[in-house]
């Protein structure tokens, strides 16, 4: 393992701001309509639980763990689904909540499970953004924050596990030995 220092790239309250504006741009898509939430675990659990928090609209949840990084700086684009979902998506409004789109290649092969279920309406949000990493088409419905090609810790996101805890966004800055 490396030495490495955190620095804050998005504070709490800039994150409990933007948590906010995603619940109501999800609530007026969705005015008399029922949504289930899909939190992709673990890393999207808080960003999911303030966002529930936050929605008015009728909500379900289902979880999915999806694995890409391991204990890795880098994905390594083979994705694994660990756990898949209990509810039956058939004819829902179905959100996919991420806590961040790096590659696209993990939320593809999802959005493409998804798809063959039938949902009637299939959208994405993410916390955060790395647009400067896409690697595959994935159109995102709701945004947090678009952020720089950097390797991030904080709210929900680890290193090898470790920073899930942090209540901010932080980057990972590997330091000389």
């Amino acid at each position: 393992m490396f030495k490495y220092s955190i620095g804050t790239l998005i504070s709490k309250e800039e994150i409990s701001e933007k948590v906010k504006e995603l619940a109501l741009q999800i609530d007026n898509d969705y005015k008399g309509e029922e949504i289930l939430l899909i939190g992709l675990l673990r890393g999207s659990v808080l960003f999911l639980s303030d966002l529930v928090r936050e929605l008015k609209t009728e909500v379900t949840l289902d979880f999915m763990i999806v694995s890409s990084y391991g204990n890795e700086l880098e994905s390594s684009r083979d994705v694994k689904i660990k756990k898949d979902l209990e509810e039956d998506i058939r004819g829902k409004n179905v959100i996919v909540v991420e806590d961040i789109i790096d590659t696209g290649h993990t939320l593809k092969k999802v959005l493409e499970m998804l798809k063959t279920r039938e949902p009637k309406s299939i959208k994405i949000c993410t916390l955060l953004d790395k647009p400067e990493r896409r690697e595959v088409e994935i159109e995102v419905d709701y945004t947090g924050f678009k952020i720089p090609d950097e390797f991030v810790v904080g709210y929900g996101i680890d290193f090898a596990q470790k920073h899930r805890n942090l209540s901010y966004i932080g980057i990972v800055k590997k330091e000389e030995e």
